[in-house]
């Protein structure tokens, strides 16, 4: 197979079908513009502190399993997993709850902060892996057709995707205490959208995270793009790195080469484009390119202030992942999606991942990554004005609320990413996590895995179908890298390890 395909991006999409595609044959080059693989999922160095750019913990793991597994690899021989236990300590004022993938010890863990609440959770368990399995199977097939809704399981799925319902609509109908419901709810975060507006079907997000836990990976999540790119470069493929692309040329409907910004041109059969979805398609596909107030017409998610502090301490009692919910949570949110106000009133998720991790900072020493969840760019706040004062309200509110009283003292390194920092990055209005996951926004109305104004580029990553989020931007790679392989007249088998692990799940 002399068949040349060039990705645009080594971010976690890009890697895992340059993987699949360079153990199936092919000539694969990605080209990325940064001097480190990794996207969003890349690692930052300041001084002796590695943190993770992004994600902090691995769920639906035998996604990943699956996709090292197509090129004949185990992913535990490219990077140690740990899987957590207790998952993360969710925080609402002077209650708190430690999360755990023993069903058991959550019961117990939620009957305790919760009183009479345990058995609605084994409901919602019973309940969600039923739920699961009907619609796990829609989230492994491209959607180019409108006749995609007509396959089997998507009719099965239909009472689950087919409804007006949100996440917390769904909660509302097991739990009767509105913080526990967040305890299934915030998962929505990962898709940078509120409970109260995400659709009903991602109540599976927490039921997944619940029934089969979640992994860190030592030295930090990067570690799994640097496992992808050696397994792709022992398959052949190759990276260039520090290398800018600028505009993709056509012959007809057909990408034919990409030119470079140190002015050379590379050619290909295939064109995978793994870069932020909006901002690749208004600066980079030369005469193609969408109008900035075209893609400005979508939804966004939110975005993140994010803050990465070194210390020359180490809070051993402190949790590896902890949420601390803001006082008016729903509030909160309403502000991020009216994308206007940055809400005074925030949630804060901290990674102390040095109590698990000794690999990440020096001995004795720790590094903590924090998250809030805020508003996009779109409405022209100037981060640049209030990054100071935001970044202490951060730190007076996990000072207040965590064990961790003489923070301040400790920071010997820090870096620090805005929304606005976002946007610097070219990730379009700063939106974190891509486009938004609304109904109109999801399956064949969200931009296709093979993109239906052209006859051979291929989307890879949140910002495609199925969505964001490490496990589903690895499907969007392999759906993406089975296509061409279609188009090339190989029908290449699936592997599948979810089926039998969703049908062994023990629920409730």
């Amino acid at each position: 197979m002399n068949k040349k395909i060039l990705i645009i991006g080594a971010g976690p999409g890009g890697l895992t079908s340059g993987m699949i595609l360079a153990h199936r044959g092919y000539d694969v080059t990605i080209v990325e513009k940064s001097s480190v693989i990794g996207g969003r999922n890349a690692p930052i160095q300041a001084g002796d502190y590695t943190f993770d750019t992004g994600p902090t913990f691995l769920h639906q793991k035998f996604t990943l399993d699956e996709v090292f597994a197509e090129t004949g690899r185990d992913s535990a021989d490219y990077m140690d997993f740990v899987k957590l236990d207790p998952m993360t300590t969710l925080s609402w004022g002077d209650v708190s709850l430690e999360t755990s993938y023993d069903q058991e010890k959550m019961k117990q863990n939620i009957e305790q902060a919760f009183p009479g609440e345990s058995a609605n959770y084994d409901r919602f368990m019973r309940d969600h892996a039923e739920k699961l399995k009907k619609i796990f199977p829609c989230l492994l097939s491209p959607y180019n057709k409108i006749s995609s809704y007509f396959r089997s399981h998507m009719l099965k799925a239909l009472p689950y995707v087919a409804t007006t319902k949100s996440v917390m609509d769904v909660l509302d109908e097991y739990f009767s205490n509105d913080d526990l419901k967040l305890a299934f709810t915030f998962q929505a975060k990962y898709l940078g959208m509120s409970p109260w507006t995400c659709p009903a079907l991602f109540s599976i997000l927490a039921y997944i995270e619940y029934a089969h836990g979640i992994y860190h990976v030592q030295g930090g999540l990067s570690n799994i793009s640097a496992g992808m790119a050696k397994a792709f470069e022992e398959e052949g493929g190759k990276i260039m790195l520090n290398t800018e692309v600028t505009e993709i040329h056509y012959d007809g409907d057909r990408a034919t080469k990409i030119s470079l910004a140190n002015g050379e041109q590379m050619t290909c059969d295939d064109l995978i484009v793994n870069a932020d979805y909006a901002h690749a398609r208004g600066t980079i596909f030369g005469k193609r390119n969408e109008s900035e107030e075209s893609l400005r017409k979508k939804k966004y998610s939110c975005s993140t202030y994010m803050l990465y502090l070194g210390l020359d301490t180490l809070y051993q009692d402190e949790p590896h992942h902890h949420v601390i919910f803001a006082d008016n949570y729903h509030q909160n949110l309403r502000d991020i999606q009216d994308e206007v106000k940055v809400s005074d009133d925030m949630s804060i998720y901290v990674r102390n991942s040095s109590v698990t991790d000794p690999t990440v900072a020096p001995v004795g020493h720790s590094q903590i990554y924090i998250l809030v969840p805020t508003i996009n760019t779109r409405n022209g706040h100037s981060w640049e004005e209030t990054q100071a004062e935001y970044r202490d309200k951060v730190l007076d509110r996990i000072i207040e609320r965590t064990g961790m009283k003489d923070l301040r003292e400790h920071i010997v390194e820090e870096r620090c990413i805005t929304p606005q920092g976002w946007e610097n990055t070219d990730i379009f209005l700063g939106a974190t996590f891509n486009l938004a996951h609304t109904m109109d926004q999801m399956l064949y109305l969200r931009p296709q895995n093979k993109m239906k104004e052209f006859d051979n580029i291929y989307l890879v990553g949140g910002g495609t179908h199925p969505g964001s989020g490490l496990p589903t931007i690895y499907e969007s790679a392999r759906i993406s890298a089975n296509m061409i392989c279609e188009a090339n007249g190989e029908k290449p088998d699936r592997v599948d390890f979810a089926t039998a692990i969703l049908e062994g799940a023990v629920a409730g």
